[in-house]
């Protein structure tokens, strides 16, 4: 009997110096597809942000933001990446917890003519044809409408709205087949590096779209997730820099990690929403 009980001892003293090995803290991207390139621009972040919270990391793809929401529901992926406008409809059906937001300087929409053309002015817009970019996006689509919207011009009754990629628009504005494109700052610039020869203006400003977000699964434990908004209030500026490695990661640049942020910061994304004709926010605008 006294064996036994020193050998049972032993056995448990032996389990408790044994390393448990926690499950890996999985982080997904919603506008980037394959692992590849999430590995070439968020590689570094991930390193940093091990070295930072002192879990296992693991970069975790999804195809699309619908597949997002499913692996965050099954508890396959446990820290999501994404845009405002995909986080409202992520919101109603996930519930996730906000981590912290990811700013992006210069984030706002506008809407673009050609500087010599015959729209002088929103009201020109009346009765004409208004190019905008990816469906649903936040600053190529709902925003430069909400920015027409805050001038008084309703959607798709005041003006025709089509859905155009960013250089064709470009080309069709030149020919005169559209009146004016909805975009984004960072897009505008890339468009006159594309058309030295062509002078565009602004005839509408949004204000500054709300920021991009890092959110949790609802069910994540409460270690990891202080662990991981921990490291973005105390080791921001290392885990900018490794973000900054990445090529599409240059968008952050000049930008912060803002912890103090609301489900509501996002009301305003909601209007947008509206703005194009669409209540509830149960589903991604395809």
């Amino acid at each position: 009997m006294m064996i036994r009980t020193i050998a049972t001892a032993l056995a448990l003293t032996l389990a408790s110096a044994l390393p448990v090995f926690a499950e890996p803290v999985k982080f997904a991207v919603t506008d980037m597809e394959g692992l590849e390139a999430l590995q070439q621009e968020f590689g570094a972040f991930q390193i940093a942000l091990e070295e930072a919270t002192g879990l296992d990391v693991e970069l975790f793809p999804v195809s699309s933001r619908t597949t997002a929401v499913e692996a965050m529901n099954s508890g396959q992926v446990d820290l999501v990446l994404t845009g405002p406008a995909e986080y409202v409809v992520m919101k109603e059906l996930s519930q996730p917890k906000i981590v912290v937001a990811w700013q992006r300087p210069d984030y706002f929409a506008q809407i673009a003519v050609l500087a010599n053309g015959p729209i002088r002015s929103v009201e020109d817009l009346k009765g004409k044809k208004v190019a905008f970019g990816s469906v649903g996006s936040t600053s190529q689509h709902l925003g430069p409408a909400q920015a027409l919207a805050d001038f008084n011009l309703k959607y798709a009754t005041d003006y025709e709205p089509v859905i155009i990629s960013r250089n064709i628009a470009a080309e069709a504005l030149i020919r005169g087949d559209i009146a004016a494109i909805g975009l984004n700052f960072g897009h505008l610039n890339s468009v006159r590096e594309a058309f030295p020869d062509i002078a565009f203006s602004v005839i509408a400003r949004g204000r500054d779209l709300p920021n991009d977000i890092l959110v949790a699964r609802k069910d994540i434990s409460d270690d990891v997730f202080a662990k991981v908004r921990d490291a973005f209030a105390k080791n921001g500026n290392e885990l900018m820099k490794a973000i900054l490695t990445g090529e599409d990661n240059q968008k952050f640049k000049g930008g912060f990690f803002l912890t103090d942020i609301k489900d509501s910061d996002y009301d305003y994304v909601r209007s947008m929403y509206r703005t194009i004709g669409i209540e509830t926010f149960t589903d991604f605008v395809n």
